[in-house]
């Protein structure tokens, strides 16, 4: 599901709308055992981007 929901986001990062939409979705579907990993590649990929929207979903890194 996790290569699914980072497909989704590549696809719709064009749009804060979109893509802020789509992260939700995508972080219902992820497995908590996941969930890390696809935070960093979230900040990766999007951290200039959209960060605003990444700081509003995932809680700090501990």
């Amino acid at each position: 599901m996790i290569n699914y929901v980072k497909t989704i986001l590549e696809k719709v990062s064009f749009s804060k709308y979109l893509f802020e939409r789509e992260l939700k979705k995508g972080l219902k579907l992820i497995l908590p055992s996941e969930l890390e990993e696809f935070r960093h590649w979230c900040y990766e990929m999007f951290g200039k981007l959209h960060l605003s929207i990444l700081n509003r979903h995932f809680a700090p890194a501990t």
